[in-house]
């Protein structure tokens, strides 16, 4: 009966596995048509009696502004280009951190981030950051930077049922997100890690300085020329 309960597991795990490989490959080309973070947010209101509408529009990297895209980097993951979507230094020191005890910091890269909204659920336990290493792993193998970067822009919480850049750009400052201004992206990149808390369109001071430092950070890494980094670096 054990030998038995080992091989369906195997062939559990090999059937996952080869499903979670198409399913990544295919979003590759095919716009998410929502995420797993979407639904949650949709379930809970309902749990809550205030039903919310969902507002996402997807558009594409050519139809976001590069302002937001920098800006993005510049606040959530300043190593996007060199890293193979964990990156290390920053988990070490994270580690430390809490040790030390205090509030606990986090060191998920944007594709991190990806894999958790798009296919996993909100909390903390070692099979969810199982299956988020494993997504992260196959979206840096099978997708371009470019990709991530677009489907976390896409995807991205900004506000309640306010989902990616699109429907942000309209929601907060009333524009399409190609013609979102450097301070209005650095604004909305200052709220991204507490979006609900936290309101783009009417800063706190805390959110406001933050943008003035994501801007600095943005200067750093070169301005919008920094995305040139991000062309053709896909691994397969």
């Amino acid at each position: 009966m054990l030998s038995s309960l080992i091989r369906r597991l195997a062939r559990a795990l090999l059937w996952f596995a080869a499903g979670s490989i198409v399913l990544v490959l295919a979003l590759r080309w095919v716009p998410p048509p929502g995420t797993a973070l979407m639904v949650e947010r949709k379930v809970q209101s309902w749990v809550d009696g205030e039903p919310i509408d969902l507002q996402r529009d997807w558009v594409s990297w050519e139809q976001i502004s590069d302002e937001l895209k920098v800006a993005v980097v510049a606040g959530e993951d300043q190593h996007f280009a060199s890293h193979w979507g964990f990156d290390v230094p920053a988990i070490q020191a994270a580690l430390v951190h809490n040790e030390q005890g205090g509030k606990l910091r986090g060191a998920s890269t944007l594709t991190q981030q990806v894999a958790k909204n798009l296919f996993l659920w909100s909390g903390r336990s070692w099979l969810r950051k199982g299956l988020e290493a494993w997504f992260t792993a196959l979206m840096e193998l099978l997708w371009s930077k470019e990709r991530i970067l677009e489907v976390y822009l896409n995807s991205a919480e900004w506000g309640p049922g306010v989902f990616g850049a699109q429907a942000a750009a309209r929601y907060h400052f009333g524009v399409d997100a190609s013609r979102l201004t450097r301070q209005q992206a650095s604004q909305l990149a200052a709220v991204l890690p507490s979006p609900l808390k936290w309101s783009a369109s009417r800063p706190s001071a805390y959110v406001a300085s933050r943008a003035s430092w994501i801007q600095r950070q943005m200067s750093q890494l070169g301005g919008t020329s920094y995305l040139m980094q991000l062309q053709g670096s896909a691994r397969l």
